[in-house]
């Protein structure tokens, strides 16, 4: 048997995978053999759209982590995708809440992930990616929240300038995904990719509690300059205050919110993200770390709720939070509220102002239900980004009947400042 020529082939030669009905879209699963056991297989591949996810492939591939989670089973997911398929709108972007969602519970239900990468893997595709255990990158593979091309745009820079493509290089080449976690591996022709398939899938104390905790320096030391605490100060926020008038507390340190509220029912926690400025690592940890440590309490002192509030449109967009793997910042946020909801407590999320991207798609994915205020603005990625890519852009706010369609959000609230 010839040696394959890029790492898909590999892939497919070391399974001996077979494609199992028809493509959709971008998306072929496939039935694998590793040691004389079956698993399953799923390829996203650069067809069209540079391999984009939209509704059809978000939901084959929900269906496949649904059965890899009843099953317990373990699965390898190939990406080569520059994340949701923009074109497709607010569908695309509910679509891949309830993916991610799948994959979350697949996760926690105690499925093991193996990825292995191709040319893109972007945006959404990068979150995917963080799911698994162990990743496998290609050697042209570019791995990030936002591509080279995006970042250029965002600082003003020429993306085929040489000095802005050297630092992007050095910021997202596999070289430097892999020195930025011993879960991320280069692969060469001559690694046995049958060997990598095994150590990622062998039994242990994998957890996601026990996996968090080890990658914990790691994600602080990737971020230049470490973190500092946060300064808490006292908020007033007239919308939460509409929201819980027997009562709130809020505190915000640079963006993240922490507090507790009262409503009929009794306390309610509270965490979110607000503020005009993107997303960047250093929040999304601060924002992870108050999650985490309400988990971390005894059992009789976690909260029975917690509401996250979220006023925040997009991630950054800087070869700074891309030197620290932002993408794993962003994952870690649905890690917290997931690992929460698995340990009893019921959580929802607010949309208070703006959200939208891989931000909403982290803090909506692990929740029972996302309520939108009146007036909200949700979409796949704000407007200047969707007009770069397909050359227009919105005419107008989407009604909440769109967002019900789209499932990107489950109820409306008024807060007695709408008809």
């Amino acid at each position: 048997m010839s040696a394959p020529a890029n790492l898909r082939d590999a892939l497919a030669q070391a399974l001996a995978a077979s494609p199992i009905g028809q493509p959709a879209g971008n998306v072929t699963l496939a039935r694998g053999y590793l040691d004389g056991k079956a698993m399953h297989v799923a390829f996203v591949d650069n067809r069209t759209a540079s391999g984009a996810i939209g509704v059809r492939e978000a939901e084959r591939l929900a269906a496949l982590l649904r059965m890899a989670r009843i099953e317990r089973a373990s699965l390898v997911l190939y990406l080569d995708s520059a994340g949701a398929k923009v074109s497709e709108g607010l569908d695309a972007l509910g679509a891949f809440r309830h993916l991610y969602r799948a994959g979350l519970d697949a996760l926690f239900a105690g499925s093991t992930i193996a990825v292995v990468l191709g040319r893109n893997c972007f945006g959404g595709a990068s979150m995917l990616a963080f799911l698994g255990r162990r990743r496998l990158f290609a050697p042209q593979t570019r791995l990030g929240m936002s591509g080279p091309a995006v970042i250029a745009a965002a600082s003003g820079a020429d993306p085929l300038d040489a000095a802005f493509q050297a630092m992007a290089e050095a910021a997202m080449s596999p070289a430097a995904r892999a020195k930025a976690s011993i879960l991320n591996t280069e692969w060469t022709p001559a690694l046995d990719l049958a060997a990598w398939l095994r150590q990622t899938f062998e039994p242990g104390d994998d957890d996601v509690w026990h996996a968090r905790a080890r990658s914990h320096d790691g994600m602080v030391a990737n971020l230049k300059g470490g973190i500092e605490p946060p300064q808490w100060q006292r908020v007033y926020r007239p919308d939460v205050e509409r929201m819980y008038p027997k009562g709130y507390a809020l505190e915000e340190a640079s963006g993240v919110l922490r507090g507790i509220a009262r409503d009929d029912a009794g306390e309610i926690q509270l965490v979110g993200i607000v503020g005009p400025r993107p997303l960047d690592a250093r929040r999304a940890w601060h924002f992870s770390e108050t999650a985490w440590k309400l988990g971390l309490r005894p059992a009789g002192a976690r909260p029975e709720r917690l509401e996250v509030l979220l006023d925040c449109a997009t991630h950054a967009p800087s070869l700074e939070d891309e030197r620290a793997m932002q993408s794993q910042f962003v994952v870690d946020m649905a890690f917290a509220l997931a690992a929460l909801a698995r340990l009893g407590t019921r959580v929802g999320l607010t949309v208070l102002g703006k959200a939208g991207g891989g931000v909403y798609v982290a803090l909506a994915a692990p929740v029972e239900r996302v309520r939108a205020v009146h007036g909200a603005d949700i979409q796949v990625l704000p407007g200047a980004a969707v007009a770069a890519i397909l050359g227009s852009s919105r005419e107008a706010l989407p009604s909440f009947d769109n967002y019900r369609t789209a499932r990107v959000a489950d109820e409306e609230l008024k807060l007695g400042l709408a008809p």
